[in-house]
């Protein structure tokens, strides 16, 4: 059993007693060259603890582009990319990330690379302070109202460097058992997202074309939708649907419509992350039971029924119908994933819709009788109900899987697992 010893780090513990301890300013260099001249024009990106490649980003046909390269960091193979920014309330992101090819980066990330590449490897490094973000360490350490970190506060901070062989070893292991691990996420995702897809299309081909297969079938005159039942009806939003304008209570709390659907008090869910108003101009009361459509994200499917009494944006719009009200919100969902409002759009926002009373108003929406709608909903809350426990289930795999990465990554970066020379995994 390998020796230990104390690292002096206190949510580190105990590390092999071969292993230096060093500042992290003795051990890495801050990358800081700007790409002034403009000669390097692929831009990077940070996505979920990886650095890509930006898509669409052409300085040569930009002039905004080509400008704004200017002020980006160049950044090589081997620089390791942190994301200081916000740690006070965003603890999900990957902050941690390796640069694989040369290019440019926003300077609003931290660049930094071993100061001698045979003494501290970036790959075992990189792991090194993704088990530091997975730990938390990180959100710590920034300073000011944003909790930002930049290299003059990290230099400060310490890490512990095994031997050269020890840390070859370790980053190969790693890349091998995280490989297995992101294979087997990827998979389960992809199942997620057919599931998704899968209460998608129910709920769309139960809203458009009813529950019986035989019924007798008429051209709706909506060309997203097409045939519909005969004894359904074509009615204009105007006159099945009512806009609401309630007063606001002094106690109310804060209603936001979600793009997953759910509309409920802010506090609910959660409070970072959103800009709040001072002086609350247009707010309106919300109750239990009404019919909420997001005018910009509704596009998205933020279209739900609340399940708060509170006070919401004027870009909330209210509603009420004699209608069965869960029909009509799935109806407009159905036209959300269906990117129909987006192809309303008269906007200029990227990837959304104006959703105002106005043209929810004017559109047309198929009728079914109420007794058919209330069983359409009965239907297709049903049929949720059993995809989302599957879901759920897979998310808890993912839950697992996260867990056990992490995990992996803290006991073997830091010795308390050792890999061994002959372990068949690094050969």
């Amino acid at each position: 059993m390998r020796e230990m010893k104390d690292s002096g780090i206190e949510w580190i513990g105990e590390i092999p007693s071969e292993w230096e301890v060093k500042p992290i300013r003795a051990v890495f260099r801050e990358i800081c060259t700007k790409n002034s001249d403009g000669f390097v024009k692929n831009a990077l990106k940070f996505t979920y603890g990886n650095i890509v490649r930006k898509e669409n980003f052409d300085a040569d046909d930009d002039d905004y582009v080509a400008g704004t390269i200017l002020n980006y960091i160049v950044v090589s193979p081997g620089t390791l990319i942190l994301n200081g920014l916000n740690l006070n309330f965003d603890f999900v992101s990957q902050r941690i990330g390796l640069v694989k090819e040369t290019g440019i980066i926003t300077s609003a990330y931290m660049a930094f690379m071993p100061v001698v590449a045979d003494y501290m490897t970036s790959e075992y490094a990189t792991y090194l302070f993704k088990s530091y973000d997975n730990c938390k360490a990180l959100h710590n350490m920034g300073g000011g109202v944003r909790k930002i970190l930049n290299f003059n506060e990290f230099e400060r901070y310490y890490v512990f460097i095994p031997p050269l062989p020890d840390q070859r070893l370790i980053a190969s292991f790693l890349d091998a058992k995280c490989a297995e691990i992101d294979a087997l996420t990827a998979d389960i995702q992809t199942q997620i997202d057919t599931l998704e897809q899968y209460k998608r299309s129910i709920i769309t081909e139960a809203v458009t074309k009813g529950l019986n297969p035989d019924a007798e079938m008429k051209d709706s005159g909506i060309e997203w939708i097409g045939r519909i039942p005969k004894h359904w009806e074509i009615i204009r939003g105007k006159y099945i649907l009512k806009y609401l304008q309630k007063p606001v209570w002094d106690d109310d709390g804060v209603i936001t419509c979600f793009r997953d659907g759910e509309v409920t008090l802010r506090s609910n869910r959660r409070e970072d992350g959103f800009t709040m108003s001072d002086k609350e101009i247009g707010y309106q009361g919300v109750d239990v039971g009404d019919l909420v459509v997001h005018g910009m994200d509704g596009f998205a499917g933020a279209i739900g029924i609340s399940d708060s009494r509170g006070k919401a944006s004027p870009v909330l719009n209210v509603l009420d119908t004699k209608q069965d009200k869960r029909y009509i919100m799935y109806y407009l969902r159905s036209m959300a994933y269906s990117n129909v409002f987006l192809a309303l759009t008269t906007g200029i926002r990227v990837r959304s819709c104006d959703l105002r009373w106005n043209k929810l108003s004017g559109l047309s929406y198929p009728v079914p009788p109420i007794t058919e709608q209330k069983a359409i909903v009965k239907y297709i809350d049903g049929m949720i109900a059993k995809i989302d426990v599957v879901i759920e289930d897979k998310k808890d795999q993912l839950e697992t899987l996260g867990s056990y990465k992490k995990s992996l990554i803290f006991e073997y970066v830091t010795g308390k697992k050792e890999v061994r020379s002959d372990d068949e995994s690094v050969k």
